[in-house]
Formats: C-alpha cells, structure tokens, sequence
C-alpha cells in the first residue's frame, strides 16, 4: 500500500521541511507545542483557515515559509515539536507495546460511520462520531495498532442556519479534500478503488488515507468517475436519504470496509464496530471463510470470538430497522455464499417483525457492551428477548462506560495548572486517580481566575461568531440579541449544548417560565443561559424544541438572558465545555446512553447539574455537583413537572447561592471546592485511557488470545 504523495514540500523550506507531515498528521490537534508552532507561523491565517494548517500552508507565500525557516525562535519550537512527535511515533515506550509486545503485529480494526478529529474533517455529527474519534487518539497515545474504516463525506453533517422565526434550515456546503489533511491511498496502477456490490450493482470505492498520531483511519468514497451519477451520492452526506439510501450505505460500511482492509493487506486480530451501521462486517467475515471451507456455523463462531460490538443508543429509533423485502432486495445473491436459506439468513436479523441491525450485531458478536452502567442494564433489559432461556442479569451484555481524549478537551487555562500542580507528567499519568488528589492543592484564587479567562474566551467566540453572522447572513438585531452578545460574563451562565431530541427535554427548565424570570432577572445573583445543537434534519420534534429555545430567547422580556449559539460544532463545543459555569443536563431517564458533554466539562472543573442518567449516575458523589430528581413518575408530564420542580429548587436553594457567594477576593470559595470535587473524581475515570484499557484487558486481549486457540491444530 502506498500513499499519495501531498503537494506541499516544492514550497517549504528543507530546513522546515517536516511541517508538512505534522500538517499531515492530526497528531497536532490534540498537542499544544504543535499547535503553538503553527500559530507562530502566522497567527491570522490560523485563524482565518479555522486551525487547519493544511490550508494555512497552502495559501502561505514561498517568503513567508522562507523568513521562519531562518527565524531561531521559530527553529527552536519546531525541532522541540519534531522531538516530542518522533518519540510518539516511536510505540517502544507506550503502555500497549509495553504490556503485550506479542500483540503488535496485527491491528484492531475499528468500523464506525463517523470520526470527530477536527472540524477540518466534517465526518462526524455528534457525540458517536467524537467518541470514535476520541477512541482513535487514545489507541495512538497508549500504542494500541489500531485501524479505522468509515466514509468520506463529500458533505458532511450539515451546517445549522436558524431562520428569524427559530427554524432550522440545513446547508450542506461542499468540502475540499485537497485542502484537508487526507491522502488518496494507491494500488499497483494508481488510485486504489474497491468494489462491492450493492444489490445488482458493484459501486467502486477510492479509499483515503488519515492519521491521528499513530492510528490509521481509511475512509471510503463513492464520488468517482467509475460510478453512475446516482451511485456517487451514495457517501456525499451522513445519515442523509431514506431507508434505501440508509441500507446501501450499512452495506457499503460493513462489507466494503471488510474488502477495504483485505486490498490493503491488514488482518486484524478483532474487529470492533461502533454501533448498528457497522453490522454487515460480520456477514462478510463469514463469507470469506464458508468460501476458504468452513461450515456456516463454524465460520460464525470465529467470528464472534474476534468481534466486539458496542452499541449507545437506549432509544428504540436509534437502532437501524429495515423491511425483510429491503434486505431481499439487497441480500438475495449473497445468503447462498454463506451456506444459508433465505429463511436462515433474515433470522440472522429478526427482531419484532423486521430486520434489526442491533440485533445482527448482538448475534454475530461474542463480546457486546453498553457504554454506562445503567446503559448497560436498560440494554439488557431491551433485548433480553433475544436469550429468552436466560435471567435477565446472565444476557452477555456488559458495558465499558464512555470517557473523553483529556488532551483533547482540557482548555489551555486549566492544562497550564494542572501541570504546575499536578506534575509535567500529568498526561501521561492522568487515569491514576492519586494524581488528581492533588488538584487539592491548587489555590483557590488560581483556579477560579483559570476559569474565568476560559469563561472570556468563550464570550470572544459567541460575540464574533455573532459579528461574522450579521455580515454573511445579514442577521437583523433580534437575531444578534438570541446569539448570546448581550451575556454578562460576570454573572452565571449554564451551558446546554447537544444533539436536540426530544428525549434530551431541552426546553425542561421553560417549564414554569414565570420562576425562570425571577431567577434569570435577581437584580444580584442573575442566572443566564447559553443553548446550543442540531436537530436531527428529519426530526421535526426536535426542530421544534430549537425554535421553542429561540422564540424564548428572543423573548424581549428575558433581556438578553437566554442565548442560542448556531452551528454548533467541534470548535463551539471546545468552548463552551470549557467556558459555562454550569452543564445542564435533562434527559427522560433512563433513555441517555452515556452523555460525554459532561466529562468533557467536568475535566475543565464545570460541575453538573443533570438528572442521574447516563455516565452521571456513576459520575455523582453529594459533591461534585447536583442531581436533578430521584422519585419515578407515573407519566411523562408528571415527570416533567417533578424534574422541572427539583431543578428549579436547585437553582434557588444550592446552585445560585453558592456561585454569589464571595468573599473580599470575589472568589467563590464554597463553589471552588465543588470545581475541584469535579476535576478530581472526572479525571482518572471518565477518560478514554481508562476506556480504551478496559477494552483493551477485557475484550481486544482474550480476542487475540482466541485467535490463537482457533488457529492451532
């Protein structure tokens, strides 16, 4: 396998010659010299190109690159950059290599249908897509050999627009991979297509090269002269068309990615798949070997044994169902190279009445789990009628509770203490939970200041993302006013940023509006807050909760009190979970799966105020923030009006009162020892290392060791 080559080295330097294969590598996004380095090249074209130094050094001058290539200050963060970024390449040191040297031979292969890296790479929607692209940092910063296959879209997600009444409207611009960070991978004759067959069609898939430090992500691409023009849409957006589009996609993913890895000569020693979509990989696995002269059920037990499945969704429509004359349509060439019936195979998928890709999963996979611990129970409960001879506690249905990359979401403020406080190590070091006893001994007075300057800079972003706004969409003044200018950053903010469902109950807290007034309006402790996320483009309930958000923040009468920052992307919710006093969260529980949002605020020391679901309900201890309602309800709207009563008496009784509570510094030191409680029970426990460790001892592990039972005599 070989990678096209980038265009940029005729113009750079030799001396500097390497800062294309940082550009080239999104190692860079997760550490700060490198970082650093590329803002000393020049600061307002960093800027400009949104962090994206593939672009920056594009549109740089041959005399630019030439004065810092002889500018010493510029040479010495350069070659201590290229220092730090060898000894990283080099996997000797690392915790994988160190612990199972044995295993390094061979990848893990890890399907997922988006990766959140950088918003320079739009292949990601949400939380599922930066979890995988959290997991892809983590397996390069421990040593894990880890590959990932997904698309590329040649849209991406969409870009949020809010009309002036509050409805959200989706752009879906163009994106440019000659700008990004991406490489076409080559074949003996040049540009490497697979081909897969898609019903009674084969669709030739250009195959991409991307790296996150160490882990190589491929990424498929169906806009290619080999294909008709319908069938090149088939990866132009995500999650987008119907369920035929959604079908020939989950094929393309699970059997195409399957034939992606063999063209490149991988051979992992387990496949993971994040989600559903992923599914039909197992399918093509058994192909290969009932076609190499295993039986079916022969071929599907070493296939279980490699395979580990993690499903994040508790919500029943989260889980890709298709009609069994869909699959017919698409699968009726394929179930007699398994060895299998018509009948055989839709039971593969069956459940209530239709062909469940969760289900496929659940039973090609021998390793599954939910990603919380009270995911994990609602999981089993939800599918317990596939092992209808089993207690519901015996299903073979764990969970790994979902972490963050902490290099990834920590804000430059609070990085700097920790590595005064805590040690220069604390990276390396940051999932040993005695190393965060140690955020005891920050100063009161540094931590808040620390939090303060993240707090201003997220009130930078909100303002001149509200400025560049009015020029492009000649947004009027009522629309300025909803984007959050007028927020005091004295006064506290409450952040609200995820994906707009209507299970989330974003507009929870407007339940009695008259109370919000009284506390968005004390005259000494006012309360503010910021929304942000997309709905779903085919979600009408959840447009509907976005334009239920804005038309209460254009509400004159809540002055300025309640903001909706569109678009919300990586670089906002790098922001804001680095920059609100608070994180609201409330979900219908028990319908949220993990919600990562939150660690990635309680790592920045933002406490939650949050309904016990998801990763909360491990996460609260009493200290380290508020639990929203503990009582169940006989139906919904009782349950919203307890929810909403406790989060109100929160607020007034605990949450308000403890954040105005000064003394002569203006630090609020009650409210301190609760960013510090946060910080130090997050830390060690809600991060990736410890999730990808877990998956690593308790599944990646005994795979491999599988893998060497199977293949003895």
């Amino acid at each position: 396998m070989k990678i096209e080559a980038p265009s940029l080295s005729c113009k750079i330097p030799s001396r500097i010659a390497r800062l294309e294969e940082l550009a080239y590598n999104y190692w860079w996004s997760w550490h700060r010299q490198a970082r650093d380095l590329f803002k000393m090249l020049d600061y307002p074209l960093w800027h400009s190109s949104g962090h994206n130094p593939v672009k920056m050094l594009l549109e740089m001058s041959p005399e630019q690159l030439e004065a810092r290539a002889s500018d010493p200050l510029f040479l010495r963060q350069y070659d201590a950059v290229l220092m730090e970024f060898d000894r990283d390449m080099n996997n000797g040191h690392l915790w994988f290599s160190t612990k199972y040297p044995h295993l390094v031979d061979r990848p893990v292969a890890y399907f997922s249908a988006e990766f959140g890296l950088h918003r320079s790479l739009p292949t990601y929607a949400g939380g599922l897509g930066v979890l995988a692209g959290d997991h892809c940092k983590e397996a390069s910063d421990l040593g894990l050999y880890l590959v990932a296959v997904g698309f590329l879209y040649e849209s991406g997600y969409f870009h949020q627009h809010i009309t002036a009444d509050g409805w959200q409207e989706a752009v879906y611009p163009r994106f440019d991979p000659s700008e990004t960070a991406i490489c076409k991978v080559l074949g003996e004759e040049g540009e490497l297509f697979v081909p897969v067959e898609v019903g009674e069609r084969t669709i030739y898939l250009q195959v991409w090269h991307v790296l996150a430090g160490r882990t190589h992500i491929y990424l498929m691409d169906a806009n290619n002269e080999r294909n008709s023009p319908w069938d090149r849409e088939l990866t132009a957006r995500l999650y987008g068309g119907d369920r035929e589009v959604r079908i020939q996609q989950e094929i393309v993913l699970g059997i195409g990615g399957v034939r992606v890895l063999r063209a490149l000569g991988l051979d992992p020693f387990v496949f993971h798949l994040n989600e559903g979509h992923c599914a039909f990989a197992t399918l093509e696995r058994v192909r290969e070997l009932v076609e190499a002269g295993l039986s079916f059920d022969e071929a599907q037990e070493e296939v279980r044994a490699t395979t580990v499945f993690t499903t994040h969704t508790p919500v029943p429509a989260g889980h890709d169902i298709f009609p069994f004359h869909t699959v017919e349509k698409y699968f009726h060439s394929y179930w007699p190279r398994l060895g299998l019936s018509r009948e055989q195979f839709l039971e593969l998928g069956n459940y209530e009445g239709g062909f469940n890709m969760t289900a496929l999963a659940l039973r090609m996979c021998g390793r599954s789990n939910a990603v919380s611990q009270l995911h994990g129970e609602v999981t089993r409960r939800m599918w317990r009628s596939l092992w209808p001879g089993l207690r519901e506690e015996e299903i073979p249905i764990s969970h790994v509770t979902n972490g963050v990359h902490v290099p990834s979401w920590v804000g430059e403020a609070m990085h700097k203490l920790y590595r005064k406080y805590l040690g220069p190590d604390w990276i390396e070091r940051h999932d040993d939970p005695i190393l965060w006893e140690r955020v005891f001994d920050i100063p009161d007075d540094e931590l808040w200041a620390a939090h303060l300057c993240l707090k201003r800079k997220m009130m930078s972003l909100i303002r001149e993302r509200a400025r560049q706004r009015r020029i492009e969409n000649h947004l009027n003044a009522e629309q300025i006013l909803c984007s959050g200018t007028f927020l005091d950053p004295d006064a506290l903010i409450i952040g609200f940023a995820r994906r707009f469902a209507t299970y989330k109950r974003a507009t929870l807290i407007f339940h009695d509006l008259e109370r919000l007034k009284r506390l968005l309006h004390d005259r000494y402790r006012p309360v503010q807050i910021i929304f942000a996320g997309k709905a779903h483009p085919a979600d009408e309930g959840g447009k509907l909760l976005i334009q239920k958000v804005y038309n209460v923040a254009r509400d004159t009468e809540l002055g300025g009190r309640i903001a909706f920052v569109d678009d919300y992307d990586l670089q906002v919710a790098h922001y804001l979970v680095q920059g609100v006093d608070v994180w609201l969260n409330t979900p219908r529980r028990p319908h949220e799966a993990s919600g990562t949002s939150g660690q990635k605020a309680a790592i920045n020391g933002i406490p939650s105020l949050s309904v016990l679901d998801g990763w909360w309900a491990e996460g609260y201890n009493g200290a380290n923030g508020w639990a929203i309602g503990t009582g169940e309800h006989a139906s919904e709207y009782e349950q919203d009006a307890a929810d909403a009563d406790a989060l109100y008496r929160l607020l007034e009784e605990e949450v308000v009162p403890l954040f105005y509570k000064r003394d002569a510094d203006d630090v609020p030191r009650g409210w301190v020892r609760v960013m510090k409680e946060t910080i130090r029970t997050a830390g060690p426990v809600f991060c990736t290392r410890r999730m990808l460790k877990e998956y690593t001892e308790r599944f990646y592990v005994p795979a491999a060791q599988r893998v060497r039972e199977l293949a003895s005599p």
